[in-house]
């Protein structure tokens, strides 16, 4: 495993969203586009998770994602984040959320 620094972490800013709405994405089995809430800005994120979540399990879910990473277009849809998610040697995704209602969305992870 390759180690960074202390300083090249704190670059990464994570935070709490809120999933608005999710769709498949046509032509790809695998990409889901999320509408995420982060506090009073809404954004889209591309995520690979459509083989371990439906668009209704993601509705009104909050997630962990990576606020500051640079956009990047997948199959034509622009992301504005990524989400982060844990997979087992099987292949089964585990999405990370916090644990406790009261975090609201837009919330920084520390």
């Amino acid at each position: 495993m390759d180690t960074i620094t202390y300083d090249d972490f704190a670059k990464v800013e994570l935070k709490v969203a809120k999933v608005i709405s999710a769709q498949k994405i046509e032509g790809s089995s695998k990409l889901l586009k999320l509408e995420v809430k982060i506090k009073d800005e809404t954004r889209t994120i591309v995520a690979g998770i459509a083989q371990n979540y439906t668009e209704d399990d993601l509705l009104g879910k909050k997630i962990i994602i990576v606020a500051n990473l640079l956009p990047r277009t997948l199959k034509g849809v622009v992301s504005n984040g990524m989400l982060l998610a844990a997979e087992n040697e099987t292949g089964q995704l585990g999405l990370l959320i916090p644990d406790r209602d009261e975090i609201e969305d837009g919330a920084s992870i520390r």
